[in-house]
């Protein structure tokens, strides 16, 4: 994702991880991060940074609260629900998928009949599905998945800073995200929010070292820092980005800057004949996927001649369709999709499109 210049800036300092400093500006992020979802550490709520990219997230929390003889549901529609199965299974950890075309949103009749087996322990859904740019009903998910008992795990990657919903009306026992998404900060950690009492229970489940959850969140609460060398400098750009986004007006404000990127890039894909590849009534606006214009369409070419004029877009990811993708999120505003939009018709004329 593109940063502002000051969250850069940020990074130009060293600071000592076990700097009085440093500590406390660990705990002002984790407050904050609390804060954004609209929860606390008095209402039973808890975040806990963990070093590595967003996956790395994902494995800490899967196996770190997964006790012997649990069960998943993971709900796919896309890759990161794959990835999300995969982690289970690495782990030797049982689970079912429940799945459907990329396009369409999970079947609530489905997950509402395989929870009533009894046979599940937990559920994972991905909130927006980055594969196709669709949003899922995790609220609906985390209904069907409190009914019946289960823990609740959202991967919240792409959609937590930048989309509003209620964390705790969603049933939400786990949601995972990044430092370099809808926070605008820099690669080098992720974070998981939890509920006090579902991450009280994993003691002792862990089963890596590195990956702890419960120790993680122990060490941090004990001593205020990381188990192991925290990434200073992008914890020094998060705590700037954290800043840029309340000056911006928080979620809402930057929800607002998001869509209208959004809705600004598929006017304009729309009036040079391309097609999304979601429904409107289904697509978030953190990422759209477009269909190919034509069957002998050139996607390296296009994606060459695009980088040429300094914009970088996404290949598609959709297993059943020739798609490309373009992002609205990051610090992007209106008019670099504008900018964006007229490289695009310089390129589809010369490539004649």
């Amino acid at each position: 994702m593109t940063t502002s210049a000051t969250v850069k800036e940020a990074m130009l300092r060293d600071l000592g991880s076990r700097d009085l400093e440093f500590i406390q500006i660990i705990e002002d992020i984790r407050n904050s991060l609390l804060s954004l979802a609209g929860v606390s550490q008095a209402e039973g709520w808890e975040a806990v940074p963990m070093q590595g990219s967003g996956t790395f997230a994902i494995e800490s929390v899967i196996s770190s609260i997964t006790p012997p003889g649990a069960k998943w549901l993971v709900i796919i529609n896309g890759a990161y629900g794959e990835r999300i199965l995969k982690i289970i299974e690495r782990h030797g950890i049982a689970a079912e998928a429940i799945r459907c075309p990329e396009n369409e949103l999970p079947d609530m009749d489905a997950i509402n009949g395989a929870l009533a087996s009894g046979t599940f322990t937990q559920v994972a859904a991905v909130h927006c599905e980055t594969t196709s740019g669709i949003m899922n009903p995790i609220a609906e998910i985390g209904a069907a998945a409190r009914r019946c008992n289960c823990i609740y795990f959202v991967d919240s990657m792409s959609a937590f800073g930048g989309v509003e919903f209620d964390l705790g009306a969603c049933e939400i026992d786990f949601l995972v995200s990044s430092a370099n998404k809808c926070i605008e900060g820099v690669p080098g950690f992720g974070f998981a929010l939890c509920r006090r009492e579902a991450l009280q229970s994993t003691q002792g489940l862990a089963r890596t070292l590195s990956l702890d959850l419960f120790d993680q969140w122990q060490a941090l609460e004990g001593n205020g820092q990381f188990r192991f060398t925290p990434p200073t400098h992008t914890l020094l750009a998060f705590a700037q980005a954290l800043d840029e986004l309340e000056s911006e007006g928080g979620i809402p404000a930057r929800a607002r800057r998001y869509r209208a990127n959004h809705q600004a890039c598929v006017a304009g894909m729309r009036s040079m004949g391309f097609q999304e590849y979601v429904a409107q009534d289904l697509q978030g606006h953190v990422i759209t996927s477009f269909l190919y214009p034509t069957a002998d369409f050139d996607f390296n070419e296009f994606y060459d001649r695009l980088t040429g004029k300094g914009f970088v877009i996404y290949p598609g990811k959709v297993t059943k369709a020739d798609c490309f993708r373009i992002g609205h999120i990051g610090h992007l505003f209106p008019e670099d999709t504008e900018a964006l939009l007229g490289a695009i018709r310089e390129v589809a004329n010369d490539m004649n499109l």
